[in-house]
């Protein structure tokens, strides 16, 4: 076997294995049609009660938190909604952190968001049950901090209940994961 005939297999090769991965990967099409169907605005009104790990890459967990959210939605110029969440996490190592969203409905399933440790807008799009919710977070790094690019799973278990499963990845190599258990208050 000459050097391009050896160079061309192992393109093909590669280019195979990355089409069977990018395959296999979940699509957000793909929940279509679960219920009960999550509608954001619905789901994120009112007080919220979340508790979540944080794992490295191999899986380990190096954090646990919770957090208390209030969000609310109002109808702005051209009948788009803009929600605000109020995000306020405790730290198991006692550190407490705020966050606010800032979220607009822009279209039937979709949805942008920002926060001022997101970098841009996070963008999400929602099938039947689930959120895929794209974006790159600001995390303290040393004595700066640097951008991880999150996906963002949300699956509603029912009216109450969301899970949320979060990949953390830099440069396209895999951080670490964020898994979170949401639960509606008083509804």
């Amino acid at each position: 076997m000459n050097a391009l005939s050896r160079k061309v297999g192992n393109t093909m090769i590669a280019l195979t294995s990355w089409l069977l991965l990018v395959g296999c990967s979940a699509q957000i099409n793909d929940y279509q049609g679960n219920k009960p169907v999550l509608k954001l605005e619905e789901f994120f009104n009112g007080s919220l009660v979340a508790h979540g790990v944080v794992q490295d890459r191999k899986g380990i967990v190096t954090q646990r938190f919770r957090v208390a959210i209030q969000g609310s939605w109002k109808e702005g110029a051209q009948g788009v909604l803009h929600g605000e969440l109020y995000e306020k996490f405790y730290w198991d190592d006692g550190r407490e952190q705020t966050r606010t969203w800032l979220i607009d409905k822009i279209g039937e399933n979709e949805y942008q968001g920002r926060a001022e440790d997101v970098k841009g807008v996070a963008n999400g799009v929602t099938a039947g049950n689930a959120l895929y919710w794209a974006y790159q977070l600001e995390v303290p790094w040393g004595e700066g901090s640097i951008a991880i690019t999150l996906d963002d799973w949300m699956f509603l278990l029912d009216s109450q209940r969301l899970m949320n499963r979060t990949k953390m990845t830099k440069f396209g190599f895999k951080v670490g994961e964020i898994t979170i258990y949401m639960e509606r208050m008083n509804r």
